[in-house]
């Protein structure tokens, strides 16, 4: 399950890289949060790792939120406990 959910990551990074904005000098890349992925997908915590890039994609989230292809995984009830425990208010946008 965690293959297909990864597979599946990774072919909406592909899809979307192109079309990806930029948010204040730094570049939205869905692939920056794949340290995450394990704590996205069951309940372990978030690495000290993933909550860095958490914080480093704040600026982004809306527009991941914003974009049929992400917006299932940026919203998901593992990815709001994910930002909860790095201290990352979920966006409202």
């Amino acid at each position: 399950m965690k293959k297909v959910f990864f597979l599946a990551i990774v072919v909406v990074t592909v899809v979307v890289m192109e079309v990806t904005p930029k948010a204040e000098g730094l570049t939205c890349s869905p692939v920056e949060l794949s340290p995450c992925l394990g704590a996205i997908t069951s309940s372990s915590p978030p690495s000290s790792t993933c909550c860095q890039k958490v914080r480093e994609q704040r600026p982004c989230l809306c527009g991941y939120l914003k974009n049929p292809s992400l917006k299932n995984y940026v919203n998901s009830p593992g990815s709001r406990r994910v930002a909860s425990s790095c201290g990352v208010p979920f966006p409202t946008c």
